[in-house]
């Protein structure tokens, strides 16, 4: 099947020294760039961390220190990724938990504020998880017919990046209007809906640190839109201010923004919480 695609759809994956958003770095990242038109352009790089990859990182992926120290950092690469990936909507496996959430982080220490807010974001994960709820071994073998291990060498991106595009194309083969009969089990070729079905969650930023809730009136009851559904506010999810809007805290508490911005937060965090700052300061003016 092919993708309906109003503008281009990255498909990657990273490799990384580890799952910490802060301190851990990318070392290798994978993409297939895929074209409205059908047309493909992959690309593939080994990264120089800055710092030891872990023994543990390195018998899990294969990549050993000696694989990438003449290798560029990310940031060396940064301005070419950014052009790169302008303009494109992005597809992977866990993608919108881990590996968007990295590579905004990277760009974010490279210089780069790479606006993923006007991307889609689309999780074969998520759609796997709900709709069969397996990894991606299990995924391709159900979705492409053979062992993952036949076609692939594990943990490596640009193998599982291949592996999850074929999973993506293989979902929406199995779960397209003409072939299933359940409407509550259709999905739509249209990246907007795979988007949508992909959110897990009412995350402001990647780590979870500000969500989005409902606005309430002075007696408690949901605000709604001129749509009948309810307005939403980003609140913070964390410490002393749990649950408080956000724009108020910025006002009675303004202190709280230098202390977030001083912490051990994510560049991530510090950029949407420094985003409402100022659309709220602009409001007041």
């Amino acid at each position: 099947m092919k993708l309906k695609l109003q503008k281009p759809l990255v498909v990657f994956d990273l490799e990384t020294t580890g799952l910490d958003l802060v301190k851990d770095r990318i070392i290798q990242i994978s993409y297939i760039k895929v074209f409205p038109d059908g047309h493909e352009e992959r690309g593939d790089y080994m990264i120089n961390p800055g710092k030891p990859i872990p023994a543990e990182v390195a018998a899990l992926t294969g990549i050993t220190n000696e694989d990438v120290a003449d290798k560029p950092t990310f940031k060396e690469l940064s301005g070419k990724l950014n052009e790169e990936f302008q303009n494109c909507d992005f597809a992977g496996f866990n993608s919108n938990h881990f590996d968007i959430p990295m590579l905004a982080e990277e760009f974010l220490r490279s210089g780069i504020d790479f606006d993923f807010l006007k991307c889609r974001l689309i999780d074969a994960q998520t759609i796997f998880h709900k709709m069969e709820r397996r990894n991606l071994a299990a995924a391709y073998k159900f979705y492409c017919g053979r062992a993952m291990e036949d076609d692939f060498e594990a943990h490596r991106a640009d193998q599982d990046t291949e592996a999850t595009y074929r999973v993506l194309m293989g979902e929406l083969d199995k779960y397209s209007p003409e072939t299933e009969p359940d409407p509550e089990r259709q999905l739509q070729n249209d990246m907007d809906f795979l988007a949508d079905f992909s959110r897990q969650n009412a995350n402001v930023d990647f780590a979870g640190r500000i969500v989005w809730s409902d606005m309430k009136d002075a007696n408690g009851k949901p605000v709604l839109d001129a749509d009948g559904k309810p307005k939403q506010i980003e609140v913070f999810n964390f410490g002393k201010h749990r649950g408080e809007p956000v724009a108020s805290v910025l006002r009675y508490d303004p202190g709280y923004f230098s202390w977030v911005l001083s912490g051990d937060f994510t560049y991530n965090t510090k950029q949407v919480l420094t985003r409402i700052r100022l659309r709220e300061s602009k409001m007041v003016k």
